[in-house]
């Protein structure tokens, strides 16, 4: 016995250090889909402890919507991906055999109502407490340039980190998009997310794993398997040309017209938003903006939470109405 224990603690011993398990709430704007079940299996597998809180269905460009004062009913009709069926609550655990229970859960509600959910409810019933980090994503679709302002990707980064957590908004491409929950590339781009924390933890040492007040948004390319890292901005390029048209049917984009297509899909003759895809060169300055990089490389791009100015901002706006502020 004296032996066996021996060369129990020799093997400890020997054994290479994990990196530190971490209580991590997951998010997103999309649903149930094969980008969650892929990270919340890296994360388990790199020894965190995940809770997965979603939208019952898709959400994408509700930004930072809520329904406030808005009692939340029994479900109409199902969630996406069977996460939970008519007649259930509007909020609580999934109920699917496949996925692990007590960790996967849905609000039907918006992507900020969904994360609320799984920091106030289901995190707090298990931890007691506010999690360590709160990861949303990774994303059907990469968000960069403008439209991250709707993102209900990004908000919920931007919502985390304004309650003081450190927050990760992830995007993947769209070609991510799986009804089976078994896409290939979802993996690929789990297993980057993981790789991405993990680096984040060795820098931080004993300190925060992100600056204050501080987000972090994460753009995946396409094929993001052997992709670079890069340091990145949120500057002034856009890859989505966004605009208003009042018939769609004749004034909509060869983007849209294209999607229309594919989904076996006509524009109706009535008002509503057109989109493009753009294919210019980045201007002199914009070469490392995430909405360029992405599409190469992953984009790591810091982003402040809220909308406070800077110091030099504040000092400028204060000279500007100094006259209407004099006694």
């Amino acid at each position: 016995m004296r032996l066996a224990s021996l060369l129990a603690a020799a093997a400890l011993v020997a054994a290479p250090a994990a990196a530190e398990a971490r209580t991590i709430v997951v998010s997103n704007d999309d649903g149930l889909t094969s980008n969650v079940v892929a990270l919340y299996h890296a994360l388990k597998e790199a020894g965190h402890d995940v809770i997965v809180s979603v939208p019952c269905r898709n959400q994408s460009g509700q930004g930072a919507a809520l329904r406030i004062g808005t009692p939340l009913t029994p479900l109409a009709e199902p969630c996406l991906n069977d996460a939970a069926k008519a007649g259930d609550p509007a909020a609580g655990p999934m109920a699917r055999a496949d996925l692990p229970a007590g960790d996967f859960f849905y609000v039907d509600g918006t992507p900020i109502m969904a994360l609320l959910y799984g920091l106030d409810v289901a995190g707090k019933a298990r931890w007691g407490g506010a999690p360590d980090l709160v990861l949303s994503g990774p994303n059907e679709g990469q968000n960069v340039g403008s439209i991250a302002i709707s993102s209900g990707t990004v908000s919920n980064a931007q919502f985390a980190a304004l309650r003081g957590l450190p927050a990760i908004a992830l995007s993947a491409g769209s070609n991510t998009e799986d009804g089976d929950l078994a896409n290939p590339i979802s993996p690929e781009v789990a297993q980057l997310s993981v790789e991405l924390i993990a680096a984040l933890e060795e820098k931080a040492g004993d300190g925060p794993l992100l600056p204050q007040g501080i987000a972090l948004n994460v753009n995946f390319p396409d094929q993001p398997a052997g992709a670079a890292w890069r340091a990145t901005r949120m500057g002034t390029y856009n890859t989505y040309a966004i605009g208003f048209v009042a018939n769609m049917a004749e004034d909509a984009s060869p983007t849209m017209r294209a999607m229309a297509e594919a989904h076996g899909a006509q524009l109706p003759a009535l008002p509503g938003l057109s989109f493009a895809i753009t294919a210019d060169a980045p201007a002199p300055g914009q070469e490392n903006d995430e909405a360029y990089v992405y599409r190469t490389a992953i984009a790591v791009s810091p982003m402040q939470a809220g909308y406070a100015g800077s110091a030099a901002a504040e000092a400028v706006v204060a000279w500007q109405i100094d006259d209407l502020t004099a006694d």
